[in-house]
């Protein structure tokens, strides 16, 4: 019986295992291979928020400010950009930018923080 039972824990592997050595001498547990920088509690959350401010987005800005924010802070897809290349990529001067974007982030925080 005890060897029956030794053998089926004999695959058994703990998380703090060490698994390998790199060539810096440090070891490399398996905890450290499988262990995610993020909680997934955090990632459900962060993606919620996500999608509720993508929301307000396009429920209370007009299509320029919304291109101007989307732009901006790299939401929807887009790349995050200095004012002077959206206002490039518009054709429009980097303060008048700077003017939509101020006057877009007071309105999101407005009806955010209904």
């Amino acid at each position: 019986m005890y060897f029956r039972s030794q053998k089926k824990s004999s695959q058994d592997v703990s998380l703090s295992d060490y698994i390998e050595t790199g060539t810096d001498g440090a070891a490399l547990s398996l905890m450290d291979v499988v262990s995610a920088d993020e909680d997934l509690l955090e990632q459900v959350s962060r993606r919620q928020q996500l999608q509720k401010l993508c929301g307000v987005v396009d429920s209370c800005l007009t299509q320029q400010e919304r291109e101007v924010i989307l732009h901006r802070y790299g939401l929807a897809g887009h790349k995050a950009k200095r004012q002077r290349e959206v206002a490039k990529q518009i054709g429009i001067s980097r303060s008048y930018v700077s003017r939509i974007e101020k006057r877009a982030l007071q309105k999101l925080k407005a009806a955010l923080e209904e």
